[in-house]
């Protein structure tokens, strides 16, 4: 007979832990169909600096054509990928935050 056990794998708890996050919402883990719907539309990326990064995944952007701020957040540990003064580009409207060769599933605050 199984034992059963207590521990529950939910998207909640195994989100809380980054690299094993199963939900991909807008700050989240990456979908292909995300990222892919982003590449096939080039028009809709922004081009950006970033102005700050904070340990809880808030990323402050300054677009670079109207000067705007935008607010991001990505649920993972991003600190050490991207940082004040590195330029991005940013689809807004499917939340891809693009630094280098990363792709960041994004939700705006």
């Amino acid at each position: 007979m199984a034992q059963r056990t207590d521990l529950q794998h939910t998207a909640i708890t195994v989100c809380e832990h980054g690299a094993m996050c199963l939900d991909d919402r807008p700050g989240h883990a990456m979908s292909m169909v995300r990222l892919r719907l982003a590449a096939a539309t080039p028009s809709g990326w922004s081009d950006a600096v970033v102005r700050s990064v904070d340990a809880d995944g808030t990323v402050v952007l300054e677009l670079w054509e109207s000067g705007e701020i935008a607010h991001v957040w990505q649920h993972g540990d991003i600190v050490g990928l991207i940082g004040p003064g590195h330029p991005v580009a940013w689809h807004d409207a499917y939340s891809v935050l693009a630094a280098g060769v990363h792709r960041f599933n994004v939700a705006t605050r």
